[in-house]
């Protein structure tokens, strides 16, 4: 589902390499079982299996002639995002996969049900990060089934989103690399560009441990690096195309971070759980009233964010603010260094060489006054 990458900007990094590393996995109450590890090596090598260099595809005369042109276009963004984007010359997006489903994993999530704190699971390589994926729909359903039964009726609030693309943060490069797959490659040209920036910008800084940080400086990444490939190669229906979608992902943004904030002073605020479960109902309420009113007055019909905005809840809130947080202070860095991206990705790898809360500092100094921190 394209939905849940778009929104959500997901990499499962730590599913690749939980197989890269060996290594034995843990939840924060625990370790997790060998069936979890097997399911991640065994996805993860399913795809490389299905994996051609693009070459072959565009030289075979059974390829679709769409599918071609998409692959074509994937190279030259490619290549654009080494010599444009100084992001890493490797094998990643060389190749292509047709993996028959609609996405490449399934990102289970969780939160309790007065906060956007969400559940961490731990793996070797990546720390510990807010979700975990699964290669297989149904599993993870099942794992999303397995969180609710373990707590208390409605203690819990998880979610599952689908995640047409991850990053292997470079470690999978000498197996050929993150390869292209069929679940985002016919995506329209601003989206395809956006996730081929976002993915390899994982190859250039990585913090263990903090999603927050790895996943707000991809985003702006992506958003900085779509800007200029629209700019200098896109057609003008292309470009029109991004600005009405990106429109209204904006729109959803900041209904969504206003969502949050309300609901993060609700959960810290005094006051008995049961009067906070009322006034948590009504803001949920006026969420999705004020979805229908942006959505009738601007998007003239556009139905693409109804199942996620209906199904919204503390573990999708959460999610969505790891993705989002530190946009702002990521674009503001990008231009004290003068817009140039190897300046840039020197001082954001200075600052992940900070302590956390030091990071954190540095980066809250950073953020606008109109980003409402």
């Amino acid at each position: 589902m394209r939905l849940g990458r778009l929104l959500i900007m997901a990499s499962a990094a730590g599913v690749l390499l939980v197989a890269v590393a060996a290594g034995t996995l843990c939840l924060s109450s625990g370790c997790s079982s060998v069936g979890y590890l097997a399911q991640s090596a065994s996805g993860h090598l399913g795809l490389l299996h299905g994996a051609k260099p693009v070459n072959e595809w565009l030289q075979n005369p059974a390829t679709p002639e769409s599918l071609k042109q998409r692959l074509a276009l994937t190279q030259r963004m490619r290549d654009f995002a080494v010599s444009e984007l100084a992001e890493p010359d490797n094998h990643s997006y060389r190749r292509y996969a047709d993996i028959a489903r609609p996405a490449a994993v399934w990102n289970v999530v969780a939160a309790p049900e007065l906060s956007l704190t969400l559940q961490t699971w731990c793996f070797p390589i990546v720390g510990c990060v807010g979700y975990r994926g699964y290669f297989n729909q149904t599993d993870a359903e099942a794992a999303a089934q397995a969180l609710r039964a373990e707590a208390a009726p409605g203690a819990l609030e998880v979610s599952v989103y689908a995640v047409p693309a991850y990053s292997t943060l470079g470690y999978s490069d000498w197996l050929g690399g993150d390869p292209l797959l069929s679940s985002f490659v016919q995506w329209p040209e601003g989206e395809l560009a956006r996730l081929i920036f976002h993915e390899l910008s994982h190859q250039v800084v990585y913090v263990a441990g903090d999603t927050m940080f790895n996943e707000s400086f991809a985003t702006s990444v992506e958003r900085l690096g779509g800007e200029r490939w629209l700019a200098a190669h896109a057609s003008e229906p292309a470009r029109q195309q991004y600005r009405q979608f990106d429109g209204r992902r904006q729109d959803l943004r900041m209904l969504l971070l206003r969502t949050r904030e309300q609901l993060a002073a609700l959960y810290a605020g005094p006051g008995a759980d049961a009067a906070k479960r009322e006034r948590k109902a009504a803001i949920m309420a006026a969420m999705l009233r004020e979805y229908a009113e942006v959505k009738a007055r601007r998007w003239a019909g556009y139905a693409g964010y109804d199942a996620y905005v209906q199904n919204a809840n503390n573990a999708t809130l959460g999610i969505q603010a790891a993705y989002t947080q530190w946009v702002p202070a990521f674009d503001a860095l990008f231009e004290q260094q003068g817009r140039d991206f190897k300046r840039y990705y020197a001082e954001v790898k200075r600052l992940a060489t900070l302590p956390k809360a030091e990071r954190d500092a540095t980066l809250y100094a950073l953020m606008p006054a109109s980003a409402g921190h």
